[in-house]
């Protein structure tokens, strides 16, 4: 194992810089998750780590040692594809045993480092099949198994599992949390859903547009974005944002929308009265009441465990989530009570938390 230092790394193509100065530490034993959007930077980042991109300038470090100049195959890394990148002339065990044989270990090390791979993976009674005769799941635990043989300083994940469905996908994240719990190994992972990042990471860096825009424990992202953007990024459904402008003449202070809607707030920065304020709200922090924001209803989805209610509030939409079973309908108005102690206020230009 080993900690993971990017430091100040920065990609073009060409006259084009696609990551801007990026510098995240990873501790030894630490699983980080990349996440953002697509063109934001996380894979090609990643393939710098593994040396398949040329850094432009920066520095990065595995253990004690700069890599920038130094070829894959010499880094200690290994790494899980989303394509798995399994040879379809090779059984099972001969995929996960290839990195070994191309070490020329015996087959007696192969043998033992592929049948404890197997052990962990539950994939013993498939090591005589072909990739051919395995389900996606199947292929991704042997793309796993393959990683697991080389005993790597660090494992990297390419989005492994956005070739699964659903219920799968699911099913993997577990099996990936519990792999690293297991092995201790220094893990970066790159992914475009977020829920995957809340569900596996210690630690999350969210990317947008080649800069990283936060990083940190996924609940600390969740309770106090810095921006805007990791605000709409991080949580599913997706933090609510109604423009107004801050009120603090006298009494508690609000935010009052262009309808007239007033938004209440814990408290208020010190000079900022009629300063253009975008006021944000998770779904699960609003709550039914007698009075308050005044909605009506689009459309209502029931999941079973919750309800999700879509509603539009002037011009703007908003979405609400309820554990209880509401008895409404589209075209009802309702009023919507916000949580002031969980709300968060965003600088109108500059998208920034205040």
């Amino acid at each position: 194992m080993a900690s993971v230092q990017i430091h100040d790394v920065r990609k073009s193509f060409g006259g084009f810089e696609v990551l801007h100065g990026v510098t995240v530490p990873i501790e030894d034993g630490a699983f980080v998750v990349l996440v953002g959007p697509s063109g934001c930077g996380k894979s090609t980042l990643l393939r710098m780590l593994a040396g398949l991109e040329k850094i432009t300038s920066g520095t990065i470090s595995i253990g004690d040692r700069v890599v920038n100049d130094v070829q894959p195959k010499e880094r200690d890394i290994a790494m899980v594809f989303q394509n798995y990148a399994l040879y379809p002339h090779m059984t099972v065990a001969q995929n996960m045993g290839f990195s070994l044989k191309l070490r020329g270990a015996d087959r007696n090390e192969i043998d033992q480092k592929v049948n404890r791979a197997a052990d962990i993976l539950d994939l013993r009674k498939l090591l005589e099949r072909f990739p051919r005769q395995l389900s996606g799941g199947q292929r991704q635990r042997v793309a796993m198994g393959r990683a697991i043989v080389r005993d790597p300083q660090v494992f990297l994940f390419d989005e492994p599992l956005s070739n699964l469905d659903a219920k799968l996908r699911v099913a993997m994240r577990t099996e990936i949390k519990e792999l690293h719990q297991r092995l201790k190994t220094t893990t970066v992972y790159v992914t475009h859903d977020q829920i995957e990042a809340m569900t596996m990471a210690d630690k999350i860096v969210v990317m947008q547009d080649g800069i990283v825009e936060q990083m940190g424990a996924p609940l600390d992202l969740y309770d106090n974005p810095a921006n805007k953007f990791v605000a709409g990024f991080i949580g599913s459904p997706a933090m609510n944002f109604l423009d107004g402008t801050l009120k603090v003449n006298g009494g508690e202070p609000f935010v009052e929308t262009a309808n007239g809607a007033r938004l209440p707030i814990s408290e208020a920065p010190a000079g900022s009265n009629e300063r253009p304020i975008t006021y944000g709200i998770r779904p699960e922090h609003l709550d039914f009441a007698d009075s308050g924001i005044e909605a009506e209803v689009v459309v209502v989805e029931p999941t079973g465990s919750e309800t999700q209610i879509v509603a539009r509030v002037g011009a703007q939409e908003i979405i609400a989530v309820f554990r209880e079973r509401h008895q409404v309908q589209p075209g009802d108005v309702i009023h919507l009570q916000p949580r002031p102690s969980v709300a968060h206020l965003f600088d109108k230009e500059t998208g920034q938390r205040i």
